[in-house]
């Protein structure tokens, strides 16, 4: 028993020792812990006075890395051909309605069909003339009878004449034979005019085209009765002219004049068809503010009347800028660009545009020329978006 407790005592006094090595190593551990805790500290606050001061910064340089390069524009202002574009129906340039000018009658056979090219008294179509062709008949009859009566006058004057002179006709007998032969002559002179009266009605039994052209519409068959109040037999354009009738605003009529060039395309078709403007609207509608053009241009088969085409209209020169096809957007609010402002971010700009044609796409209105404009790819970016912009010359060749 008192050996166990002077061994547990000896124990003790070991570990309370300072210079015992078991303390020892307790000391140290305790002091290498607080030294990893410290700099742990110190390591902490330098982190997050670095991140607090150059976070922006960083920020910055990742977002540039990150910025999508684009290729920029700078078109300024060029010469082209000013060009303005108007739509409307087409129409034959002189629409000659062709009717009965007689009395009319039963249509006995129709020569003609719509489409077909006719010339100048060429017929169309002929009308019964039975009744009418019985009435000449009996007025050459009545022109044979007079002419006998005015033969057989003129007879018996110069019979008459040769014998006054030798006293057996009284001068009031010539007279009198003078006066008959007149009357004899003079109806024969009624017979012609009647004979000439009915065959002037039988011709115009005969329908006629009075010029030259194409029959656009038929409105009669054979069998059928006409009359002098018969709506039109048939419609022709004369010499198959036709022409674009286009309305535009009373500002883009201002700078037009009659005999500038044109370009007609139907609807429907590739055909480019020349053309010129033959006449302006003296006058503005007061409803629409717009005003009528009238452009000539000849016969083609991809011309219907009353069909739809665009016009093409040159009207001199104009400065406005001029963009690639692949700059201009489209969408459901109309024609578009994307502009980089000074900040590096992109901006859409709405634009109206002008003429398209291999040299690019004119601007009418929506930018000056002086603007950084995306060149192409410009569906892939939004609003807002920041860039890395290339800038490349107005025009690549």
């Amino acid at each position: 028993m008192s050996m166990n407790r002077f061994s547990s005592f000896t124990k003790r006094r070991a570990i309370d020792d300072p210079a015992s090595p078991t303390r020892s190593k307790r000391r140290m551990a305790i002091i290498v812990g607080v030294i990893l805790v410290i700099v742990a500290l110190v390591a902490a606050a330098m982190f997050m006075g670095d991140g607090g001061e150059n976070a922006p910064a960083a920020a910055a340089e990742g977002d540039a890395q990150q910025a999508q390069t684009v290729t920029v524009i700078v078109p300024g202002r060029s010469e082209v051909a000013r060009t303005l574009t108007a739509s409307g129906t087409l129409a034959a340039r002189r629409d000659q309605p062709v009717g009965i000018a007689g009395q009319g009658g039963r249509v006995t056979q129709v020569l003609v069909d719509a489409g077909d090219w006719v010339r100048q008294g060429q017929l169309l179509a002929s009308i019964d003339r039975s009744v009418q062709a019985q009435q000449a008949a009996q007025l050459r009859a009545s022109l044979a009878a007079a002419q006998a009566d005015a033969d057989l006058a003129r007879n018996e004057l110069d019979r008459a004449a040769q014998l006054v002179e030798r006293g057996f006709v009284s001068k009031a007998d010539i007279d009198r034979k003078q006066a008959a032969y007149d009357a004899a002559v003079a109806r024969v002179g009624v017979a012609r005019a009647q004979l000439a009266a009915t065959n002037a009605q039988i011709g115009q039994l005969d329908v006629r085209a009075p010029t030259s052209g194409l029959i656009l519409d038929r409105n009669v068959e054979v069998g059928q009765v006409v009359s002098a109040g018969t709506p039109q037999l048939f419609r022709m354009a004369r010499g198959g002219e036709m022409e674009l009738r286009a309305r535009l605003s009373q500002q883009d009529l201002t700078g037009l004049s009659v005999g500038l060039p044109a370009t007609v395309i139907p609807t429907g078709t590739d055909r480019r068809i020349q053309g010129r403007i033959w006449q302006i609207s003296p006058i503005i509608d007061p409803q629409s503010r717009q005003g009528e053009v009238r452009i000539a241009i000849p016969y083609d088969r991809a011309i219907r009347p009353g069909g739809f085409a665009e016009a093409l209209i040159e009207s001199g020169v104009t400065n406005a800028p001029l963009l690639p096809q692949s700059a201009v957007l489209a969408d459901a609010r109309g024609n578009y660009v994307y502009i980089v402002n000074g900040d590096n971010e992109v901006e859409r700009r709405d634009v109206r545009v002008g003429t398209v044609d291999d040299r690019g796409v004119t601007i009418a209105s929506g930018i000056d020329g002086s603007e950084a404009i995306v060149a192409r790819a410009g569906s892939f970016l939004t609003p807002g978006q920041k860039v890395s912009p290339r800038r490349q010359a107005a025009r690549e060749e």
